[in-house]
């Protein structure tokens, strides 16, 4: 009988050891969306707000799969993308600037439509202690952190030099911009301009029309252009939208080789129209780099860390038939 009692004591005692023992360790694995520093403390998720002109051209679209593919190789991020319906509507993205500081975003990306009206919803951001790193266009302030854009000026002086060399020198020519208010286009035309009267005197602009970016009323420009100034030699398009626009018109009214074009930017549609001759040549920029070494910042300055040098150019190629294969 004391026998058993001891067996019996003897297992209640194992029994509660391997008890205590469970109940004190940790289970071998565990899911959580927090990842973990190197010291193994949990670290916060950041949250990051990219706000285009638009979310329907190639080009803000690169910028966007540029921000998409940092977020993805730095990890613990989530990327926030929006963009006004229209590349008209400033007061629209100033709200969405808004909405991201109501949300406690903890950097912005932001590629302002206009200069002056984006102006008071930066500050505010800024004031809410939210870095503002801003892509390819500039704000009337100081009140960012940092900004990739390519060098708009030098590019534009770069399409100045290849039309007047398309044209001989000489001639009428036009200006198909995209929007009146942004710092980026209207860099881009006064270079331009400047560029012009300063070495080709001989080249006359003889108008200028603002399309939004919009492909139809750059051909509807680009078409009233012809009509009124017959002896037209070349056009210069600011961005994606004028440019494939521009030379649609062009294309359509058969004069693709009296009539030289000069455009900005890269897409599938302006790939398609210097392989036929339609656009001679056009300012590639690097919107992937914009978006990608943008949001790599975000990143850095969301964690208090700083960012050297605060303006960044991000290059341009000039796209013509002869190296196209290499345009990417």
């Amino acid at each position: 009988m004391k026998k058993s009692v001891r067996i019996l004591a003897l297992t209640l005692a194992l029994l509660l050891t391997f008890t205590m023992a469970a109940c004190g360790k940790a289970p071998a694995s565990s899911s959580s969306s927090a990842a973990t520093s190197g010291t193994g403390e949990a670290t916060k998720e950041l949250t990051i707000t990219l706000i285009t002109m638009d979310s329907m051209d190639e080009h803000w679209l690169k910028v966007k799969k540029g921000a998409e593919d940092a977020a993805a190789e730095l990890g613990n991020i989530k990327l926030n993308f929006d963009a006004p319906q229209t590349k008209v509507d400033a007061t629209v993205q100033a709200q969405l600037v808004e909405n991201a500081i109501t949300n406690k975003s903890d950097a912005i990306m932001l590629a302002p439509l206009d200069k002056e009206a984006l102006k008071p919803a930066v500050e505010k951001a800024k004031e809410a202690g939210i870095p503002v790193i801003l892509i390819d266009s500039a704000v009337n302030t100081e009140s960012y952190d940092a900004f990739f854009s390519t060098n708009n000026a030098a590019a534009a002086e770069l399409a100045a030099d290849k039309l007047a060399e398309l044209v001989g020198k000489k001639g009428q020519i036009a200006i198909i911009n995209a929007q009146a208010g942004s710092a980026t286009t209207m860099t881009r035309e006064k270079a331009f301009t400047d560029k012009i009267a300063k070495d080709y005197p001989d080249m006359q602009v003889v108008g200028i029309q603002y399309s939004d970016g919009d492909k139809q009323k750059a051909l509807n420009y680009t078409t009233d252009f012809m009509t009124k100034f017959p002896d037209i030699v070349g056009f210069y398009a600011t961005n994606e939208g004028a440019t494939v626009g521009c030379a649609n018109a062009v294309d359509q009214a058969g004069k693709s080789d009296s009539i030289q074009i000069v455009g900005f930017d890269f897409s599938d549609d302006t790939k398609a129209l210097i392989e036929k001759g339609a656009v001679k040549a056009s300012m590639v920029q690097n919107p992937y780099v914009m978006g990608n070494e943008g949001l790599k910042a975000a990143a850095k300055l969301a964690k208090g860390e700083t960012i050297e040098p605060k303006d960044v150019d991000t290059g341009v190629t000039v796209a013509t038939k002869e190296n196209l294969a290499e345009i990417k």
